[in-house]
């Protein structure tokens, strides 16, 4: 579980996040992270946040994001927000790095997607895009379902054709790192 004031690293997206406010402080309601990404830094794709809302203040550096069908180049000053359920993608174009404070809301899981995304590459368990490899992706999928989808095909697709690799994963030992917390019960 993210803590407040915890700083992780991605090799190789070139992202570095710090956690300001997480899901405990907020009650769910609220992720408040600061992204800082280094000069080449960027997401690893394309991608869908289906219940979330993301807010991007960028405070230092030039990001470039894709919004739907849009491009938007954000410098020091400007926000960003993408609506849950669209399609967006973001990068720094200049040559230093860029920071932005993020907020995300809901929370949900997101803490444990990014940590889990930070892990996977620094054990070299992604392609050189930033993605998991396909073993990996498969049990990723479904375990952040609510976090994150790719833009296509449907998630039912998607889940359907994961299935066999997931299958593998799970016979490989690799599904530990993907098991939904459970709540505590008082």
């Amino acid at each position: 579980m993210a803590y407040t004031g915890q700083i992780i690293d991605n090799p190789v997206s070139g992202e570095q996040i710090e956690f300001l406010r997480t899901a405990a402080d907020t009650n769910g309601e609220l992720l408040e992270i600061e992204l800082t990404l280094a000069a080449d830094g960027r997401v690893p794709g394309a991608h869908v946040h289906p219940e979330q809302e993301e807010r991007f203040e960028v405070l230092e550096g030039t990001m470039k994001f894709r919004l739907g069908l849009r491009t938007i180049v954000a410098e020091a000053g400007d926000t960003v927000t993408v609506p849950a359920g669209r399609v967006h993608k973001f990068t720094n174009v200049g040559d230093a790095p860029a920071r932005a404070r993020v907020q995300i809301t809901p929370a949900l899981d997101m803490e444990d997607l990014l940590t889990t995304t930070a892990e996977l590459a620094r054990e070299d368990k992604v392609l050189p895009s930033g993605m998991p490899k396909p073993l990996h992706l498969a049990l990723f999928v479904k375990r952040f379902r609510r976090e994150v989808r790719a833009p296509f095909p449907p998630a039912p697709i998607v889940h359907a054709l994961m299935a066999p690799l997931a299958a593998l994963a799970r016979r490989r030992g690799h599904d530990s790192r993907y098991v939904t917390p459970r709540l505590a019960l008082a």
